[in-house]
């Protein structure tokens, strides 16, 4: 192994050397106390250290680094304490999630360190919104974001790329390709000769280096941080290295040819470097045992008191309020002036407001730029705003909301267009894994806004005209807002803009051009989690929202004889349990009316809570009218038969008859 020092210092070619050693030792630790079953899993980095180690030492601290479950030596570079990591390892609370994730699935804003979760690739989106914040301040920074051999096969790893190229984001994409992804080998993985050679196709450089060398890897990454720091771009890495221990010590090693294991044992990265400083004279054999001498007791105490820690106090009301970042909303009222607006003209103004009042927010999606998106929801945005702050996106949902996370990670917020809501289902990890667990797991908000066109009635068919908002009013950390009236969509987007967490905003296409209202004029929100009463009754409770409110207000206007209470939800998640309940106290029959289909849709959870806390006040099952238990169909007549509005007359009779 040839090493370069170029214009290193003595001084500093031993600091790294220390800095490769100590998470070397903690490793060794952690395998001993896995034998003594005093911890329960561990996933190993030894062979590995000098590019975690080599890289973190090339970035500049203050620059966001984003790892993997290998990588040990960026957290002990960033100078994170052993005592904190091993309380993060041991579940405690001196950790970084509150005992609520493992090993390194956290990250440290005061380390500028983002850590990954399970699914491996979403990450490199995130680095990716993230240096788009520190471009678009003109911050001269770079990203350095870790990923495995195993994860290039994942979408996530070319949507991020390409994102990044597209954009000119300084991003540096580093491959650690250890040979395995758990016990599929390279060969099983990918055809090309090098993945570093992949770089060609998004029109970026690439390079392969030696993983194994210290200073080849600091090197390199420093010649390329300080590059695109000047020049934003963004550069793939491939580290040849490889995995001596199991993917974690469970699942072992036999997969791995004998062969294999010696001829890369002979290339370990902390041996070969300490050899190296001692032939060059800058190391002397015995400052080999003083660094362990030094090292070891600091990590035996730091351990041990991690270990010592109490366990951590269970608190329901905690745990469930960790789930949001605490926010309580400042409501606005308007101008006092109202004006007939348009319901897709009522979302564009409150887009356009919000736009005025942050400056940090951004806007994603594709399309809506010069073309001002399929529904022209932003057209002359671009002419406002900038192309900067109003982003066309390459054809790569998942790759925007990790973006959007990202930008929300370095002070950023951001509003995502899905052209249609059928389209989120290539972004859906994003969002329920991502965004939606992110504060909880240790605390880092997630400002966020989708927009949703949802919703049937234009004979679109299957993927044009889905209603899906059950997918997400099951995931806790998301807020789900639906409304249907023009006053409301600019309300609910504005509230849901200022709240800094993460937000479904559904919008039904329907309505964009046939539903006019009064619109107060200038700032104006809606509480989210608040419902609307529409019209009082005392016969029947109505409980919809949505498409559902202008079915029920048209079932109410067919039978005045009918005293209708009509309660619109306008939010799904938190949803507003007391207004619901009261109404139907007061009536005593209740039905919930919505588009999507019937089977596990919203409309269950609220009959089932309605039912827990009405039971004694109702004449009548509470019952549901929702769409065919189908996909969407695209013929017209189809369609009517497949909504629920076209079940709702007989419904309402069958509940009236009870």
């Amino acid at each position: 192994m040839n090493f370069d020092r170029k214009d290193l210092s003595n001084d500093t070619l031993l600091n790294f050397y220390k800095a490769l050693v100590w998470p070397r030792l903690i490793e060794e630790k952690m395998l001993v106390l896995l034998r003594q079953g005093r911890i329960g899993k561990w996933f190993s980095g030894i062979g590995q250290e000098a590019i975690a180690v080599g890289a973190t030492l090339a970035m500049n601290p203050d620059e966001y680094i984003l790892p993997m479950h290998r990588n040990l030596g960026v957290f002990t570079s960033r100078n994170i304490p052993l005592f904190n990591l091993m309380a993060q390892w041991q579940g405690k609370a001196a950790g970084f999630t509150k005992g609520r994730d493992r090993s390194f699935h956290f990250g440290s804003q005061q380390h500028k360190i983002v850590g990954m979760i399970s699914h491996l690739g979403p990450q490199m989106a995130v680095a990716t919104g993230i240096a788009l914040a520190d471009k678009l301040q003109g911050r001269n920074k770079a990203t350095l974001v870790f990923t495995g051999e195993g994860a290039t096969s994942e979408g996530d790893f070319h949507e991020a790329i390409n994102v990044a190229a597209v954009w000119n984001l300084p991003v540096i994409f580093l491959i650690e390709n250890n040979g395995y992804a758990l016990s599929t080998p390279i060969t099983e993985q990918y055809k090309c000769e090098s993945l570093a050679d992949r770089a060609k196709g998004y029109g970026i450089e690439g390079r392969q280096i030696d993983g194994n060398n210290l200073l080849e890897v600091y090197h390199t990454v420093k010649e390329l941080a300080t590059s695109i720091r000047q020049q934003p771009r963004p550069v793939l890495i491939e580290c040849m290295t490889f995995r001596r221990r199991g993917h974690e010590e469970a699942s072992g090693t036999k997969y791995v040819p004998q062969h294999l294991m010696d001829t890369w044992k002979s290339k370990d990265p902390v041996s070969s470097y300490e050899k190296y400083l001692i032939a060059e004279r800058i190391l002397q054999p015995k400052w080999v045992s003083y660094t362990l001498n030094d090292f070891i007791p600091k990590i035996e105490a730091e351990v041990e008191r991690a270990l010592n820690e109490p366990d951590i106090v269970s608190d329901i009301q905690t745990e469930v309020n960790d789930m949001y970042r605490p926010y309580t909303p400042q409501l606005a009222n308007g101008t006092g002036e109202h004006v007939q607006k348009r319901y897709m003209d009522a979302i564009s103004d409150g887009l356009r407001l919000s736009m005025q009042k942050h400056p940090n927010l951004i806007l994603m999606g594709q399309d809506i730029a010069e073309y001002g998106g399929v529904f022209k929801i932003t057209d002359g945005f671009v002419q406002e705003f900038g192309a900067y702050r109003v982003r066309n996106t390459p054809l790569c949902e998942s790759a925007i909301v990790g973006a959007g996370l990202g930008l929300s990670i370095n002070g950023y917020k951001s509003v995502i267009e899905m052209q249609f809501a059928d389209f989120v289902t290539e972004g859906f990890n994003q969002i329920v894994n991502n965004l939606a667990k992110t504060h909880y797991r240790w605390g880092q908000n997630a400002d966020v806004v989708i927009r949703m066109p949802a919703g049937a009635g234009t004979g679109a068919g299957p993927f044009h005209s889905q209603t899906n908002e059950a997918w997400f009013t099951k995931t806790p950390g998301l807020k789900v807002v639906y409304p249907s009236t023009p006053a409301d969509a600019k309300g609910l987007l504005m509230a849901a803009i200022d709240d800094p967490n993460p937000v479904i905003y559904f919008e039904h296409k329907y309505l964009y051009r046939t539903l006019h209202d009064e619109v107060p004029e200038g700032e104006y929100t809606v509480e989210i989690g608040k419902a609307r009463v529409v019209e009082e009754g005392t016969d029947v409770s109505i409980i919809t929202y949505g498409m559902g409110v202008h079915w029920s207000l048209q079932y109410a206007a067919k039978h005045p004889e009918i005293s209708v209470e009509i309660i619109d939800l306008r939010s799904l998640q938190p949803w507003d349990k007391e207004t619901a309940i009261a109404s139907v106290k007061k009536t005593g029959r209740a039905i919930v009316v919505h588009e999507d289909t019937l089977t596990s849709g919203f409309g269950a959870e609220i009959v089932a809570t309605l039912t827990e806390h009405c039971f004694r006040y109702i004449d009548a099952p509470i019952m549901r009218c929702a769409s065919l238990d189908t996909a969407v169909p695209m013929d017209l007549g189809l369609e009517r038969q497949f909504l629920a509005s076209s079940r709702l007359e007989t419904a309402m009779s069958v509940l009236l008859k009870y």
